[in-house]
């Protein structure tokens, strides 16, 4: 029987298909949260005021910072996908992994100097 070979694990392909794959699954929990949100709009414009005040804390503004960053994260492991479905296979795909990774963290920085500003 043959074992894993875990020298793949230190590759930057393996970590991209991590990330996109976690933030995917943190993102799929988030939309019951979302639908309640919507939900509190039909219940009335009392109940709605209440939830938006309590967005306002720090803890929300932080899982805001968190949702956008992660947005960011599968949004750029999904072109890297497509680049590799859809692409030729060339030695720059590092290069794509790790720009792409870096637009994300950038959008998320963007958002989180937008929140303090």
């Amino acid at each position: 029987m043959r074992r894993n070979d875990h020298r793949a694990h230190g590759h930057p392909s393996w970590w991209a298909f991590w990330l996109h794959r976690v933030s995917g699954l943190l993102l799929a929990l988030f939309l019951p949260l979302h639908f309640l949100a919507l939900g509190q709009a039909l219940t009335g414009p009392a109940a709605l005021d209440g939830f938006l005040r309590f967005t306002d804390s720090g803890l929300v503004k932080f899982a805001e910072w968190g949702l956008v960053t992660l947005l960011a994260l599968h949004l750029t492991g999904g072109v890297r996908l497509l680049l590799i479905e859809f692409g030729r296979a060339t030695d720059l795909r590092k290069n794509w992994i790790a720009g792409g990774f870096g637009v994300a963290f950038a959008v998320g920085l963007a958002f989180a100097l937008a929140l303090v500003g």
